[in-house]
């Protein structure tokens, strides 16, 4: 006889690091939707990233509880507190935090013992869950963070090497068998595999691809209506599992959720003084630029950055990553002489972090220039508005291709060159002309309609009925189908 399981527990285990964790939030509140109790694990100096999640669902009937574990930073070498790969600044400490992770299966087995959950929602980069899980009988499902274009473009990468077959890095080639024709370089390809080298990272990535084979499944951070043709390529030619339970960042349907999204100690007078500048703008009059919380320009390019964007003539909200050590020495080295009074009214510095997804939904925002990484992408996507391209390095690449090649929605700046954290250096006359292409150009109206669409499919793929809705719905139903089955007497 089977047993119905009323309440699925799912464990939720992020990488530590914000671009991970806030689409980690977001899954964990929408699974709490629908009546699953969850449990989040971090370790101590991220905690905070998910208090006021907690907070939120203490009076009701949702439970979600938090496991904080410690991170083996003395282990791996690491100076303590460095829990966070957004603050790794160096390729000795890069490698170092990778080898940390592997130091966490103990702590997680203690877990799994302790909380019997009946699925395990762990990042790419913990390889090593996907057995320790089925040891329990637990089913691991994997999230990426990323696309299912840039899943299938790496597949056809790693099967058919098409950057083998061209005689320089600047010749391009064919991705072969996806549904669209995309076109790279090789100095768009991460390094190792452009130059073909081994080490630990590369190591650890080939783990994570063969432990996706053996996992429960992906969940993916996407939407069916947005690239319908790699989602089945993924499923139907890659032969793997997956569902798509995305927009992750829409269940932030209230403004406060919006504003506080990172759990960032940013004052609420910032925040107000932000919306008050775009409630005093038309519609689609200001452009946002932001590129994330791994990149990191030297203050050469944030120099071209302010030049072209003050050339273009638009109005502008521009994020820079705030250097904690000499904030007023860094402000003199990057801004031009005089050009915040310049730009009073026209344009606003934020300095550090900012409510992206509330930014991005306002009216009077009418472009977005992004790095490509998949949540801003997506966010960008889901608020309907046409984007400049601005990739860096890991798979955001790929992303760029699907933003301007397959949805028709985005310029490229003009970056050719991966990079691990530091980004290309383009000169302000591109930046200029990019950014009047996606605001003021003759093509804009055209890509402004279909971004419009997809952000309304987009809403529409999370309602109820729409298609990750649904998604999540089948998900669940295995899931419980699955442990039924196998506590059958």
């Amino acid at each position: 006889m089977a047993t119905e399981i009323d309440h699925l527990h799912v464990l939720f285990f992020p990488l530590m690091a914000q671009g991970h964790i806030l689409p980690s939030i977001d899954m964990v509140n929408l699974f709490a939707a629908r009546g699953v109790k969850t449990s989040i694990i971090t370790t101590t100096h991220n905690a905070h990233y998910f208090t006021k999640t907690i907070e939120k669902t203490q009076n009701s009937p949702t439970e979600i509880s938090l496991k904080v574990i410690e991170f083996p930073a003395k282990q791996a070498g690491l100076p303590e507190g460095l829990e966070n790969l957004d603050l790794v600044s160096n390729q000795e400490h890069h490698r170092k935090f990778f080898d940390a992770l592997s130091l966490l299966q103990h702590p997680l087995e203690n877990l799994i013992q302790e909380l019997r959950p009946h699925a395990l929602v762990a990042d790419m980069f913990f390889p090593w869950a996907t057995d320790l899980a089925s040891e329990y009988g637990v089913p691991r499902l994997i999230f990426h963070g990323t696309s299912f274009f840039s899943m299938c473009a790496m597949g056809s990468i790693m099967r058919y090497n098409p950057h083998k077959t061209v005689s320089s890095d600047n010749e391009k080639f064919v991705l072969p068998g996806l549904p669209d024709e995309i076109q790279l370089t090789r100095t768009q390809l991460a390094d190792h595999i452009r130059l073909g080298f081994e080490n630990d990272f590369t190591r650890l990535l080939d783990s994570a691809q063969k432990a996706e084979k053996r996992s429960f499944g992906m969940l993916v951070n996407s939407f069916y209506e947005l690239e319908p043709g790699y989602v089945d390529y993924y499923r139907k030619v890659m032969g793997r599992k997956a569902w798509h339970i995305g927009p992750v960042s829409l269940c932030n349907r209230k403004s406060e959720d919006k504003a506080q999204r990172g759990g960032k100690a940013a004052s609420i007078d910032e925040h107000e003084y932000c919306l008050k500048w775009l409630g005093s703008k038309k519609p689609n009059s200001v452009v946002y630029v932001c590129f994330g919380t791994t990149s990191k320009f030297p203050a050469s390019q944030l120099r071209e950055i302010a030049l072209g964007l003050e050339a273009s003539g638009q109005q502008f909200i521009w994020v820079v990553r705030k250097n904690k050590n000499n904030e007023k020495e860094e402000k003199e080295d990057w801004l031009p002489e005089g050009y915040e009074k310049r730009m009073e009214g026209k344009g606003l510095i934020i300095r550090g972090w900012a409510p992206q997804v509330l930014i991005l939904d306002h009216e009077a925002v009418g472009g977005f220039v992004t790095h490509c990484g998949w949540n801003s992408a997506l966010e960008g996507i889901s608020a309907g508005l046409p984007m400049v391209t601005w990739p860096i390095f890991a798979e955001q690449f790929f992303n760029e291709k699907l933003i301007t090649d397959v949805l028709k929605i985005g310029v490229m700046v003009g970056a050719q060159q991966w990079v691990r954290l530091v980004g290309d250096y383009i000169k302000r006359e591109a930046i200029e002309k990019a950014v009047k292409e996606i605001m003021v150009g003759d093509r804009v109206e055209e890509m402004r309609s279909r971004a419009r669409a997809l952000g309304e499919m987009a809403k529409r793929a999370v309602e109820e009925g729409g298609s990750s809705y649904s998604e999540m719905g089948a998900l669940l139903e295995e899931l419980r189908s699955y442990h039924s089955s196998r506590n059958q007497d």
